[in-house]
């Protein structure tokens, strides 16, 4: 696997999503949503005051924005963001990670709790006893609905290829969680879809096979599941790319990664450890 620099000089980047042969993502921190191509030509999209994070697209190609700090769902058109909803009566701290179904309904998550609270202590103990978040639906006539509660900051979120599944991250209780989807969008059917022990799963994605990758917060790792099976090794033959955020480097920089999974053999590596040349500076940076 090699891992190359196609983006440099980024803050914070998180939510990615293809779309249209280009890679979106959200530059958190410099309150950007930006675009790069497969040849690295990045593109500044729109300005988001209080910070962008999940972005995805309606049947119509409107592309929505969660905007963090004031807990809005944005959408983005003729470069200027009009508000869609307020989330601010489901999401108790600041929103984060979204997945956007094809009727056009938005699922959108929060932290649940103030993550910047100097007082917080982050032991296992206490991070038990820190309130849940619940998950949003924003329904295409921008209609908030509780769409989940109890969960232990849910954060990167998809819909299985099929749109019958959401599996989300629970950072905090480090596991993924999946539900049904109703015909009118309710998630039923509450099931752990994998347990990561002392993981805590951030930004996800899906593979061909339907096998879920993603990152490893602080570690700079990217794990391979399977519903059920934490830790699968990957297949032989296996094609694709996974675009996710990891934390790496000092200074509170961060660092965007393109992995590329292919022809692994039977029994190799079971995670992809991600070491970047150049940790000081925000990066997109493209693996294989």
């Amino acid at each position: 696997m090699r891992i190359e620099a196609m983006l440099e000089g980024l803050c914070f980047p998180e939510g990615p999503r293809w779309h249209e042969g280009r890679l979106y993502f959200s530059d958190m921190h410099a309150h950007w949503v930006m675009a790069v191509d497969e040849a690295g030509r990045a593109e500044k999209i729109i300005e988001v005051p209080n910070q962008p994070s999940g972005l995805g697209w309606r049947p119509d190609g409107t592309m929505l924005v969660v905007s963090m700090v004031d807990r809005t769902l944005m959408a983005a058109r003729g470069g200027t963001l009009e508000r869609v909803a307020d989330l601010s009566r489901v999401a108790t701290f600041h929103c984060n990670d979204m997945v956007v179904d094809v009727q056009g309904r938005a699922y959108v998550g929060n932290f649940g709790f103030d993550l910047f609270d100097p007082n917080l202590t982050m032991t296992p103990e206490a991070l038990a006893g820190l309130p849940k978040a619940a998950l949003a639906r924003v329904d295409p006539d921008g209609s908030v609905h509780v769409a989940a509660r109890d969960l232990a900051f849910p954060n990167g979120t998809v819909i299985t290829p099929d749109g019958r599944t959401l599996i989300v991250a629970e950072s905090i209780g480090q596991r993924l969680t999946a539900f049904d989807i109703g015909a009118d969008g309710a998630l039923l059917n509450r099931r752990v879809w994998a347990e990561t022990p002392r993981v805590a799963p951030d930004g996800i994605c899906l593979d061909e096979a339907g096998g879920y990758l993603g990152g490893r917060r602080a570690r700079h790792r990217v794990h391979p599941l399977r519903e059920g099976r934490p830790r699968d090794a990957p297949r032989a033959g296996r094609r694709g790319a996974t675009f996710l955020r990891l934390h790496a480097g000092r200074q509170g920089r961060a660092h965007a990664f393109r992995l590329h999974v292919a022809d692994q053999p039977p029994g190799g590596s079971q995670d992809a450890q991600i070491r970047p040349d150049r940790p000081d500076d925000g990066a997109l940076c493209e693996g294989g």
